[in-house]
């Protein structure tokens, strides 16, 4: 069973080409090719990000749920909503 999540995730840093997101001590790049629904999003709602489970990112103003494990093996899932 996993512990309690105690720290929040943080955007590091938006480019043209995807964002950087911040868990704990691991740095995850989110490229806009593979999560295309972030590309059109402000920066407040980037930032916006809550950790609700240690595999489990969600974004309320998008309302976009993303699996942790889909931004460290994308070629692992490889369907995308359009």
């Amino acid at each position: 069973m996993h512990g309690t999540i105690t720290s929040a995730p943080e955007v590091t840093h938006v480019s043209k080409h995807g964002l950087w997101l911040l868990l704990v001590e691991e740095e995850l790049f989110l490229p806009f090719e593979h999560f295309p629904w972030f590309r059109q999003a402000t920066i407040d709602q980037l930032s916006q990000v809550e950790w609700p489970a240690p595999d489990h990112l969600y974004w309320p103003q998008l309302d976009v749920d993303v699996c942790v494990e889909s931004i460290r093996n994308p070629a692992a899932f490889p369907l995308l909503s359009k």
